[in-house]
């Protein structure tokens, strides 16, 4: 099927052709590695394509952009889902959506906790100071004894609670439906959502996106927050009044923010979020690791080969 023509979109770090064998495909491989500008844009540049590959929820595939997409027939999401996909949009005019696999669950605790470490050493400041010359700056915060709270107490949070444990942290959680009972299993505390912003010295964000957590933490709840308190988001951008948070740091009604995630991503190049002295931000690298890209792109080959061998398999929704 050598007409058979493939889009991987948004390879970031060009290593999208490194860890994906696409030779082994018997089609065109086209690669993108900068985002598009908006929906006329996605529509134009992958209006030739039979395949596509999305990075998560990179580029978002909603009705009106499949509906542009006449020759799409597989659409694969790197993961074994993505929001940023109308699965039954796809499926409605026939495309076939496959995912792939999520081997490493512990990559976004794990950097949740090289934010919350970085944020309470003063580390960046540190780090340009050495650059220049200098020593040290600043007196950093110790964890122990401190309060780590956690919105949300699923399979990520659990995991960062645990690591706060080890630091000798006290640990309280609160989520929709988090029970005294559930919390207790992994050696939290459960709260209620106003005594976790009002106890917490770290607050940390472990719950999906939804519409029922889109705007969880609005002015009301950074307002209750100690005037010390580290806010990190390692989530979704959309779960935290983004001009709330802004707000609340330029008047420094809390002690700062660690966030990998935002409400545009990439990030505006001149977002007030990148020049805050409070706030230490990443560009969405919670599941940016070697292992990750290695399944994500092994599968996705696997995928299509799967696919035009007649036999999908991984197929989502």
């Amino acid at each position: 099927m050598t007409d058979l023509r493939i889009a991987v979109l948004d390879d970031y770090q060009y290593v999208a052709r490194r860890y994906g064998d696409w030779n082994s495909l018997d089609a065109q491989l086209e690669v993108f590695h900068e985002p598009f500008a908006d929906v006329d844009a996605v529509v134009s540049q992958l209006a030739e394509f039979d395949v596509v590959v999305a990075m998560r929820e990179r580029t978002r595939f909603p009705a009106e952009v499949l509906r542009g997409l006449k020759r799409l027939q597989l659409l694969v999401t790197t993961g074994p889902f993505n929001d940023a996909i109308d699965v039954p949009a796809a499926n409605a005019q026939g495309v076939v959506v496959c995912g792939t696999g999520y081997p490493e669950l512990g990559s976004n605790s794990e950097l949740t906790w090289a934010l919350i470490l970085a944020a309470v050493r003063n580390m960046p400041a540190e780090t340009r100071s050495m650059r220049k010359g200098g020593w040290q700056i600043s007196v950093g915060t110790g964890l122990e004894g401190k309060t780590l709270g956690l919105l949300g107490l699923g399979r990520l949070g659990s995991r960062v609670a645990k690591v706060g444990q080890a630091f000798g942290m006290d640990t309280i959680a609160w989520s929709q439906n988090l029970t005294a009972e559930k919390a207790a299993e992994h050696g939290v505390t459960a709260v209620t959502k106003k005594e976790l912003f009002e106890n917490s010295d770290i607050l940390s964000i472990h719950v999906p996106l939804s519409e029922r957590s889109r705007g969880l933490v609005e002015a009301a709840e950074l307002a209750a927050m100690k005037p010390t308190a580290l806010l990190v988001n390692t989530s979704r951008g959309p779960i935290v009044d983004e001009d709330a948070l802004v707000e609340a740091l330029l008047a420094r009604r809390i002690g700062g923010a660690a966030l990998d995630v935002f409400n545009t991503e990439p990030l505006p190049e001149r977002h007030i979020l990148r020049r805050l002295d409070n706030v230490i931000t990443t560009p969405h690298i919670g599941y940016v690791t070697e292992g990750q890209y290695k399944t994500f792109y092994h599968d996705a080959v696997e995928d299509i080969a799967a696919f035009i061998a007649g036999k999908p398999i991984r197929v989502v929704g």
